[in-house]
């Protein structure tokens, strides 16, 4: 018998991917705003077939202006692994019949996504060294998507991004100095817009399926995809908020002339440091703000979670990061 709903209707959808549900649904960790659930399917000849279910939880609505449906993520996964990007093939979109809400279902790669490990743990020396590269080498491939065959999303550049993120800080009151020294003066050294690209968004070590042997297996988490500057995703890999105590500017295991290198190799337009670290500073001072908005929930008792206090104790860090970044 089924122990929860969630397992009763992957029971009866588990003839449509090939097999039979063997055993319950398992909630794996991570995701702020969507469940992720692991479970296997027994096929013919008694082989385990791993899968995963992304699902948007039950009563939770999607802010359509800032992230993507889960639709829209299974295309853009799909489009990704046709341009060679390592990505969990899209087994199936869910549909209302199947009682899942909205959801997809891909295959489950081997690997890990929980920073610190990656940076520090012995198991992915070997592979540590060579990851730079191949992000560059992979953004490369995500970007040269053809904007023409992308489904409908939103459009964000530098400018749009510090209006949208100002406005934000203004409604939360609060007043720091340095995030105020930050917003002008990257409005004045906004850089001249480049030809669109498709932007992953949250590109980044956490979001990335590291294996210790085979290195990056997959780009997780598509949620925030638009379209915009490429260097948006290649500074926002180098936020330090992402380096999980590593001491390389990249993810916290690589430099920026390997990402760079790779991104050209991959076949990506050459970006100037520059405009990298330009969008390194916009993504910490977002990020920042991010970890305001966290904090005044939980103060104001609108989500008591724990975690929501615990990340907005980070907005201290971001203010340092800010502060070598401006100097």
């Amino acid at each position: 018998m089924d122990s929860t709903p969630l397992d009763a209707a992957l029971r009866k959808l588990a003839p449509r991917l090939g097999g039979e549900l063997a055993g319950p649904a398992r909630r794996l960790s991570g995701g702020a705003s969507q469940e992720t659930w692991a479970f296997d399917l027994t096929t013919g000849g008694g082989k385990t077939r791993r899968l995963i279910l992304r699902k948007r939880p039950d009563g939770l609505e999607r802010d359509p202006d800032r992230t993507a449906g889960l639709d829209t993520e299974a295309a853009l996964i799909r489009l990704a692994e046709a341009a060679g990007a390592p990505v969990p093939g899209v087994v199936h979109v869910c549909e209302p019949e199947d009682g899942l809400g909205e959801a997809y279902v891909m295959a489950r790669i081997e690997g890990e996504t929980l920073g610190r490990r990656i940076v520090r743990d012995e198991a992915f020396a070997r592979v540590r060294p060579g990851l730079a590269y191949r992000c560059g080498e992979v953004l490369a491939r995500i970007h040269a998507i053809t904007l023409a065959d992308l489904p409908l999303l939103p459009r964000s550049d530098a400018s749009a991004e510090l209006e949208k993120y100002e406005e934000i800080y203004r409604r939360s009151g609060a007043e720091r100095p340095i995030f105020e020294l930050a917003f002008k003066r990257l409005r004045r050294q906004a850089p001249p817009e480049l030809s669109p690209v498709l932007v992953h968004g949250d590109f980044r070590n956490g979001n990335l399926m590291i294996h210790p042997e085979h290195g990056l297996t997959a780009v997780l988490d598509w949620e925030l995809a638009h379209v915009g500057d490429r260097a948006a995703d290649l500074g926002w890999l180098c936020v330090n908020s992402w380096r999980f105590g590593g001491d390389k500017p990249v993810g916290g295991f690589g430099d920026y002339a390997d990402l760079l290198a790779g991104y050209e190799a991959g076949g990506g337009e050459p970006v100037a440091l520059e405009r990298l670290l330009y969008w390194q500073t916009l993504g910490s001072l977002k990020w920042g703000v991010m970890c305001l908005i966290m904090y005044g929930a939980y103060a104001s008792g609108g989500d008591p979670s724990v975690e929501r206090a615990m990340i907005g104790r980070r907005v201290s860090e971001t203010e340092i990061d800010l502060v070598n970044l401006l100097a």
